[in-house]
């Protein structure tokens, strides 16, 4: 465990990807965690099973945070099981790729309510408590997509810009509160979203990878965990890139 322990933290989208790795991740660093999820009770319930075996308190929430009244439910409930958390990761994310001339407007509306306005409905929820104790860790899973763009991806590339801009405008807002806030951009992740692509797709990009091959999303962990805790207690506004090199 690490001086976090004992802390309370809220991960979005913690049942599969890299919000799963970050639930244990958080979990092993000694804080009770709180994550939701959208559909896939099963695998909540594994997780919740296997990180509360590490020791710590664990809830998962069904919730869907595009929508800001199931946003509210799930901090209260997390408020009133395990207590306001000091840490909050936003991991929940989708794609719906297409080239822009036949992307339909469900497609971009549907990437933009979960990836982007969905940070936005976790941490204006969350931020009030944090503010109140003077202290707070919120890291904003976004991508290289947002950084650099994908082509055939300009929604999500867009939900994910957008994610770097709110939370380098939340950082300067907040700072004076003791709440740092931060972004981990990774690039190609080895997840179930990235398990859909094509094996040619795959080999294409892993040739551009110069450390030739995908990331896991334990490294993300790592580095998530990282930030969250007070090892990092001089960095805000930050965009860590993790991906292996393929935007150099």
């Amino acid at each position: 465990m690490t001086d976090d322990a004992g802390r309370v933290a809220l991960v979005s989208g913690g049942s599969r990807g890299i919000g799963r790795a970050a639930v244990l991740r958080l979990a092993a660093d000694g804080y009770d965690v709180g994550f939701c999820y959208r559909s896939n009770e099963d695998a909540a319930r594994e997780l919740e099973k296997t990180a509360g075996e590490l020791g710590v308190r664990v809830r998962a929430v069904r919730a869907d945070v595009s929508d800001a009244g199931s946003v509210r439910g799930l901090l209260a409930e997390i408020n009133g099981e395990l207590g306001p958390p000091d840490t909050v990761v936003t991991a929940a994310g989708i794609t719906k790729d297409n080239p822009l001339l036949m992307m339909r407007d469900e497609e971009w509306n549907d990437v933009i309510d979960v990836n982007l306005t969905g940070v936005y409905n976790v941490c204006r929820a969350a931020v009030f408590e944090m503010m109140k104790r003077r202290r707070g860790t919120i890291v904003n899973i976004s991508s290289v997509a947002g950084v650099y763009g994908n082509p055939t991806q300009t929604n999500y590339s867009a939900s994910k810009a957008g994610i770097i801009g709110f939370s380098r405008a939340l950082a300067k807002e907040v700072g004076r509160y003791g709440i740092r806030v931060n972004v981990v951009a990774p690039g190609f992740i080895d997840t179930d979203m990235t398990s859909v692509l094509s094996a040619k797709v795959k080999d294409n990009a892993i040739a551009s990878i110069p450390l030739g091959r995908l990331g896991t999303a334990d490294e993300v962990a790592d580095l998530v965990g990282y930030l969250a805790s007070d090892r990092a207690a001089y960095i805000t506004g930050a965009v860590f890139q993790i991906d292996g090199g393929i935007t150099i």
